[in-house]
């Protein structure tokens, strides 16, 4: 998945236009998952880094930066961390932030960026498994809970779950749904895909196919538990010095 060249260019101008200096910038959502439908919008996820005179000082600067655009042909999410906190959140089993920094659709980059990128294998451990554990039960109750149920939130589910196998199997993060069935074959994923990215966002699904996909998702959440069981991943991260060493590098040059 790529984005044409005017909309990276937009996506840009947006980004320079941030009140502080961003680290990196990449697109998250249904873009990066591999199944946007022709009105989804554009989730932007990055770090800023604030000056030390709102570091040091009473005065603190804000941790974290949430803006929203509605534009004639453009809806946008625009979510920044500052330094610290996002170093703080990849320490943890944190999926969304590891996502967010190994997004192959970069908008803003920096040596930083690419020093994180380069640390980032060091974070990852069994337990990020619980993250994706309990972010597709948020995303099956989504999903069971609308009548009629939409393909949308079913992607989502399926996307949570082969991407977490992925990672305690491998060691690697792939969040595109396209990639990541290339290796698991799920026959029935190719027709999803296609409906969702080929109709809006609200594209419903056929109620008569909730308890297969009911079955799948059992099947799929065993797999992801079994993978977290049979994992070589360690237990714990060792990034924490490399961590701090890269910020104080930023921080005092």
């Amino acid at each position: 998945m790529t984005l044409n060249k005017a909309m990276q260019q937009r996506l840009q101008q947006i980004a320079n236009d941030q009140p502080y200096p961003l680290i990196f910038a990449t697109v998250s959502g249904a873009h990066l998952y591999g199944f946007p439908s022709p009105d989804s919008d554009y989730d932007l996820r990055g770090v800023h880094l604030l000056p030390l005179s709102e570091i040091v000082g009473l005065k603190t600067g804000p941790e974290t930066l949430d803006i929203s655009k509605q534009l004639p042909d453009l809806e946008l999410d625009l979510v920044t961390h500052e330094l610290k906190k996002f170093m703080g959140l990849l320490l943890k089993p944190n999926g969304y932030v590891l996502e967010q920094l190994l997004s192959p659709l970069v908008i803003q980059t920096s040596e930083t960026h690419q020093a994180l990128k380069a640390i980032a294998p060091q974070c990852i451990t069994r337990h990020h498994s619980h993250h994706y554990l309990g972010f597709v039960k948020t995303q099956w109750r989504l999903f069971t809970k609308e009548t009629p149920p939409r393909v949308k939130p079913l992607l989502y589910v399926y996307r949570v779950l082969l991407t977490g196998i992925h990672l305690m199997q491998t060691g690697e993060l792939e969040a595109n749904l396209v990639t990541l069935n290339e290796k698991f074959q799920l026959a029935y994923l190719p027709d999803l895909i296609a409906q969702k990215v080929s109709v809006q966002e609200k594209g419903t699904l056929n109620e008569a196919d909730i308890s297969f996909h009911e079955q799948e998702y059992q099947r799929l959440v065993s797999e992801l538990e079994q993978a977290r069981d049979r994992s070589h991943l360690p237990s714990k991260h060792n990034a924490a010095d490399a961590m701090n060493e890269l910020l104080l590098q930023v921080r005092l040059g």
